[in-house]
């Protein structure tokens, strides 16, 4: 089992920055992949960016070059550093984890979910 507990977030004007932080529990924690995704109000989830166990990530192409993930497995912690944010980033975003980064998207680990939202 693993408890994922998110927070972060809030409401930024365009070009703002916000750091998303989610704390992973759990006695296999450091072996998971995990990842970043949000879901904004009639539209589907899409998959924000992702990071496994080696360090090697994945982002969605709307987000890199703006967005960051790292992780430190010593603390069970993976982040997303969200820099020049624009209006189309307003989300809901969740931190899931899961053993192999291709499971992500059917994991059963969920955090509770932030709420990002950038005004233009």
């Amino acid at each position: 089992q693993v408890q994922l507990v998110e927070s972060g977030g809030g409401s930024v004007q365009a070009g703002g920055s916000l750091r998303l932080s989610c704390a992973a529990s759990g006695s296999t924690a450091e072996h998971l992949c995990m990842g970043w995704f949000r879901q904004a109000p009639g539209k589907e989830r899409e998959k924000v960016a992702t990071m496994d166990n080696n360090g090697a990530t994945t982002y969605t192409d709307s987000v890199k070059g703006r967005f960051t993930i790292s992780r430190d497995n010593a603390k069970h912690t993976l982040n997303l550093q969200m820099n020049n944010l624009k209006p189309e980033d307003t989300a809901m975003y969740y931190c899931a984890a899961e053993v192999f980064c291709s499971w992500l998207e059917n994991s059963k680990y969920w955090s509770q979910g932030t709420q990002v939202t950038v005004s233009s």
